[in-house]
């Protein structure tokens, strides 16, 4: 019996990596696109990797060939990307396609995308169900774009049956974005204080790879038109995160809590935001896919921190992580910490 075809787009990202790893440890065959068209040295063997920029015209299609049973994207964010896949339904058998937790909204029609407004942080359920009202699709914010794309693909369930996995804060190595960088620099650092806003307990719900590339090995072998949370089995307190990096480091730190929003500046504000907590509910992953988390927060993040501790070698953090940028935030202001910490 022939092997089943997987064609992996955006496969030399976080996400991409493990999910290559975990389909072909399931017996699939894979190609894995990417724009540099480079392998990994964590792929097993028979993985055959190709250069491919999608937005390039025929691109996709000359990839693909003469097809694939399924296909995995992890770089598609908009209706024309949602387009493009449909127009090549006759040679797909299936998609999984990753989405984001941020394209939920509150009962006020507060989001990610209002988040900076005067009292715009949403204030969701816990934990957040898929039928959850969503922003309106559009193509002005990373949210809105997300949303026409998950609601085109929906709309052709029949023509390419898709599952869309809405992703929480991804987390592990290859992280762009690392949230986890804000509390290990700081061990490294050997920083001897924690100080914490909103009582340490803000909690953005984490989705390591891993456990993404679980729920597309599942999704990939029971093929169907759904949208599904996707996270983590847990969604630990930022204070119970900076404990967590602290005990992988080797080091131990006073913590300080502080009731409400930073005392100055963003003293004691981190990546994983307020007090109302974003929680994703995996009940449906359980029940349509049989879905069962691989690892759990506290015991992947060695892995993570080894990454992060090599990266920061002989660099500043911004030259590390240059993505971090679009926070606009020192997020190691130590003197702003020790001055504040001093005269409180």
């Amino acid at each position: 019996m022939a092997m089943k075809s997987a064609f992996v787009l955006g496969a030399t990202g976080q996400v991409g990596r493990a999910a290559v790893r975990a389909l072909v440890g399931d017996g699939w065959e894979v190609t894995a696109a990417s724009r540099g068209g480079l392998g990994d040295e964590g792929w097993p063997d028979g993985v055959r990797s190709v250069r491919l920029d999608r937005n390039e015209e025929g691109a996709l299609a000359a990839a693909l060939g003469g097809g694939t049973d399924v296909l995995v994207d992890m770089v598609a964010y908009d209706a024309g990307h949602a387009a493009q896949l449909t127009g090549l339904a006759d040679r797909i058998g299936s998609a999984v396609v990753v989405s984001s937790g941020a394209v939920y909204e509150d009962g006020e029609g507060r989001s990610f995308d209002t988040q900076e407004e005067p009292d715009g942080f949403p204030s969701y359920p816990v934990p957040i169900p898929e039928s959850q009202a969503t922003v309106a699709p559009g193509s002005t914010s990373y949210s809105t774009r997300k949303v026409a794309l998950e609601r085109n693909l929906m709309a052709v369930g029949r023509l390419l049956p898709t599952t869309l996995l809405r992703a929480g804060a991804i987390h592990g190595p290859h992280c762009r974005s690392p949230r986890e960088l804000f509390f290990v620099k700081r061990a490294l650092d050997r920083r001897p204080v924690r100080v914490l806003a909103y009582g340490g307990a803000p909690r953005f719900h984490p989705a390591h790879v891993d456990n993404l590339a679980e729920l597309i090995r599942l999704a990939a072998a029971r093929p169907g038109t759904r949208v599904l949370n996707a996270a983590d089995p847990e969604a630990p307190t930022v204070a119970e995160i900076s404990a967590a990096v602290d005990a992988v480091v080797g080091v131990e730190s006073e913590t300080v809590l502080v009731d409400g929003p930073p005392p100055v500046g963003i003293v004691g504000l981190t990546p994983w935001g307020v007090d109302r907590p974003i929680v994703y509910d995996m009940t449906a992953a359980e029940h349509a896919l049989g879905y069962r988390p691989v690892v759990r927060y506290a015991e992947s993040l060695p892995a993570t921190v080894d990454w992060l501790a090599e990266r920061l070698v002989g660099r500043g953090w911004l030259e590390a992580f240059p993505n971090l940028t679009k926070y606009g935030q020192d997020w190691f202001d130590y003197a702003a910490e020790d001055a504040w910490l001093a005269a409180r």
